[in-house]
């Protein structure tokens, strides 16, 4: 029987994505939609400037868009996918928490707070009992989890794989997709023959996130990753696809051989949109590029390459795609977890 779901802040690009990963799903339903007051009581199919490039599905297009509150949202809607600004989502998904709804959010918004999960299942699925702590500190029938900013979930699940060896420190450089900042977050004129070296708040999300993701967890409290990381985000004229140079120290001695190896045997999670494998590695060091590798995986796919010994680690570099595995699939990968370890 598929889990009636909710998508909030459905018309934006992350929205418009989750509705693409929904429709077929095999678990879940598409029951409702919320966006701004401004679209609330229209069908889905005028409020949302569609942007991919597929037609809206049938399954939701005429659907009545409803306001973003716990008031317009059905009682038998337990789960709530959010894409909302942070801004909007600081200020409405505690309240739907309160009321009973799970949120799995991709808002960056309580990312850090120590009771609220900060979960990619492949690599923390234990940090998801730190529901169990914020139920209780909260008094919350409800729950919020989250999942981690976009350029980080394409580097940590690397990392994951390289932890044997001892992470020490991890220095990284991101060639970000437009996309990443929505329809109206970079205008042609600055972007196109241009680099932006600088994406607010990006840098600290990738060093606080990682060792958050990459902690410890007794049942009772979260204690983070001792490494150190240090990030420098730049956004480039590429569409969709997060391409990350990293450099990464280890205690033990670490090979090009042995870290590409740990990546390609690293597990993926046994859920329906977790990919097999979840590391895709690459000989080739002109590999990987966001236009040919992006959908590896059908998008949820992490892949590795051009490797090169460090005096003090290794240097490689890794992709993803931002709004599938960073984004709205993220959030619905959190959701099967969620489902399959019945916090709903």
């Amino acid at each position: 029987m598929s889990i009636r779901v909710g998508i909030l802040g459905a018309t934006g690009a992350v929205g418009q994505r989750l509705v693409q990963l929904l429709d077929p799903h095999p678990d879940f339903e598409i029951a409702a939609l919320t966006a701004s007051e401004a679209s609330a009581g229209r069908s889905y199919r005028a409020a949302a400037k569609w942007g991919l490039d597929f037609p809206i599905p049938d399954s939701v297009a005429e659907m009545t868009v409803r306001a973003t509150d716990a008031d317009e949202i059905p009682d038998d809607v337990p789960l709530l996918f959010s894409s909302l600004p942070s801004s909007v989502g600081e200020a409405v998904e505690p309240g739907l928490a309160e009321a009973g709804y799970v949120v799995s959010s991709n808002s960056s918004n309580a990312r850090m707070d120590p009771d609220v999960p900060l979960v990619i299942p492949e690599v923390n699925a234990d940090h998801l009992d730190l529901l169990e702590v914020q139920r209780d500190e909260r008094g919350w029938d409800g729950a919020l989890l989250k999942n981690p900013n976009c350029s980080t979930i394409t580097m940590v699940p690397t990392l994951a794989a390289l932890d044997q060896f001892g992470l020490e420190r991890v220095h990284v450089s991101t060639l970000q997709a437009v996309s990443g900042a929505g329809y109206s977050g970079v205008t042609s004129m600055e972007i196109l023959d241009n680099a932006i070296p600088h994406i607010g708040g990006e840098e600290e999300k990738m060093e606080d996130e990682s060792r958050k993701l990459l902690g410890g967890f007794d049942g009772a409290e979260l204690d983070l990753h001792g490494m150190d990381v240090s990030a420098s985000c730049n956004r480039i004229a590429t569409l969709d696809g997060h391409l990350e140079n990293v450099w990464a120290d280890t205690a033990q001695d670490v090979t090009t051989e042995s870290a590409a190896e740990a990546m390609a045997d690293y597990p993926s999670a046994d859920l329906p949109s977790s990919p097999a494998p979840l590391i895709h590695t690459f000989e080739d060091p002109e590999r990987p590029q966001p236009r040919l590798d992006r959908m590896l995986g059908d998008g949820m796919a992490v892949s590795a390459g051009g490797f090169r010994e460090t005096p003090e680690g290794v240097q490689y570099n890794c992709l993803s795609h931002n709004t599938l595995r960073g984004a709205a699939g993220a959030s619905i990968l959190n959701g099967e977890l969620l489902a399959r370890e019945g916090y709903l």
